[in-house]
């Protein structure tokens, strides 16, 4: 047991959720956790102090149930991070890569490495859980099986990587977000500022074209908005939406204004510094 502050992920030590901790709160202990759920229920229990959360993926796109957790779960958005998905074919120690028949990982990971595998001739199999399928190979003593995961994945489980980053793109990224239960305003990042907020608009015509035209008549770069039904109804939708800038901003302060004016409900879920990768 250590004194060090505590980060929650979703996933086994050596995930891609556990690289971002890594990289971006090195200075943090990792906090493995089964479900998102339990993952939000870490902070919010004191457990841990802070919560890595992927959102989105270049490749993939939004990652299934984080818009709808991520409002109702009290905590805020104090940073992002933005992790390049790199890909490593790993074994047991001594293990060669003539050997390897067979390698497991996470479903998503496997076409990712279709051009790598197919030359080889080595068959691919789904995993729940990259990082888990690297463990599986250690604990077990595997040796015609490898595992596709992180660099960290080979770390962790004392694994030999054979080919290091075998994806078939280069730009697979996936976006993370920090979470913690005090929000924090005063900051100010070289890079410029994100604000996040969930809304819903008013059942009047045309509510969202009118709540949007704030932003343009402003300035205000808005560079995500997406949609999702809420309480299991076709009618009921809120918007999830990232803007550039702060909401001390002039010209952001009248577009929140503005978009106020058509909603029924708007909530900022984390004013925080622009990763530089984003640019």
């Amino acid at each position: 047991m250590t004194d060090r502050p505590r980060i929650a992920f979703q996933g086994e030590l050596g995930a891609y959720s556990h690289q971002a901790c890594h990289d971006a709160r090195p200075d943090y202990d990792p906090l493995p956790c089964h479900t998102f759920d339990q993952t939000i229920e870490a902070v919010q229990t004191g457990k841990a102090d802070l919560a890595m959360l992927p959102v989105e993926n270049t490749t993939y796109g939004r990652v299934a149930d984080i818009h709808r957790l991520l409002p109702e779960s009290g905590l805020h958005i104090i940073d992002e991070a933005f992790v390049r998905v790199h890909i490593s074919l790993m074994a047991l120690p001594g293990v060669h890569l003539d050997e390897i028949e067979l390698v497991r990982a996470h479903l998503v990971l496997l076409p990712q490495s279709r051009g790598f595998l197919d030359q080889l001739g080595i068959r691919g199999e789904a995993a729940a859980d990259s990082a888990g399928a690297a463990a599986d190979i250690a604990s077990k003593g595997l040796r015609n099986v490898g595992a596709l995961a992180s660099d960290l994945a080979a770390d962790t489980y004392g694994l030999n990587i054979l080919a290091r980053h075998i994806e078939d793109q280069d730009h697979n990224t996936t976006r993370f977000l920090i979470m913690a239960r005090e929000p924090n305003l005063e900051r100010r990042g070289t890079d410029g500022m994100m604000t996040t907020f969930v809304f819903r608009v008013r059942n009047i015509p045309a509510a969202l074209y009118k709540a949007m035209g704030g932003f343009a008549t402003n300035g205000v770069n808005m560079t995500k908005l997406e949609s999702y039904m809420i309480d299991g109804s076709f009618s009921a939708t809120q918007f999830y939406a990232d803007i550039e800038g702060h909401p001390d901003d002039r010209s952001v302060q009248l577009a929140l204004e503005e978009l106020d004016y058509f909603t029924d409900r708007l909530d900022i879920l984390g004013v925080y510094p622009a990763d530089p990768r984003r640019h």
